[in-house]
């Protein structure tokens, strides 16, 4: 997931998001991990990852009982979730660690009838990726919008949420290698080569804070 966080509300966000909101979801049978990011460059970007046992964890009786009913910290914060956009993933290829010190996401579609081109080239870069130095891990996803009404929290944010089609991650711990990726390998020129539409998005994230359910236990 993606959003803006006034800075205002930035330091609330992080002490909820913290000690609220991660104990709640990885209490949740089929959450394995959860990871946040804030943008490279400053600003008011976040990013979470959460790893689940499989995509059936979105639309459990579970995950939907705490989306269909948010505390009241949660209700609060909620409003302050701007312009999300989500990946609700299947893992389509995936090498390396799933936490470093820096990410790279890049959210893109395939170009009409060129999706297992696509995967397939992207498949053999993220082979070379993983042993690069710099890089720990380099992940493939695709969406699949799990078959669930709108939620709570959807309502309360005010707004649908917006889709990531696919996305390709890259995790290390030079910023400088990532950086560079987005005017190599995951360049858009180089990325509608291999078989993706023009207009990807593409941002560099520092890790914030990272637990799993034993964590927060």
């Amino acid at each position: 997931m993606w959003w803006e966080m006034d800075p205002a509300m930035k330091a609330e966000f992080e002490d909820w998001h913290s000690h609220e909101h991660f104990p709640e979801r990885l209490g949740i049978p089929g959450f394995r991990r959860g990871s946040r990011w804030t943008g490279a460059s400053g600003g008011e970007g976040i990013f979470v990852m959460y790893e689940l046992e499989a995509h059936g964890t979105l639309s459990s009786p579970a995950y939907l009982e705490r989306l269909n009913a948010p505390s009241p910290w949660s209700t609060k914060m909620m409003p302050h979730h701007r312009d999300m956009v989500r990946c609700q993933s299947h893992v389509l290829e995936t090498r390396g660690g799933g936490v470093a010190g820096q990410a790279l996401t890049v959210r893109l579609s395939p170009a009409t009838g060129r999706d297992d081109e696509l995967r397939s080239s992207l498949a053999s870069l993220i082979s070379t990726l993983v042993s690069r130095p710099g890089l720990t891990g380099a992940h493939l996803l695709r969406h699949e919008t799990p078959p669930i009404a709108q939620t709570t929290e959807q309502k309360i944010r005010g707004s649908s949420d917006q889709v990531a089609d696919w996305v390709f991650v890259v995790l290390g711990y030079d910023p400088s290698v990532l950086e560079a990726l987005t005017s190599s390998d995951l360049s858009e020129q180089s990325l509608v080569r291999l078989g993706a539409a023009p207009g990807q998005t593409s941002d560099r994230f520092l890790l914030s804070y990272s637990a799993t359910p034993a964590d927060v236990s």
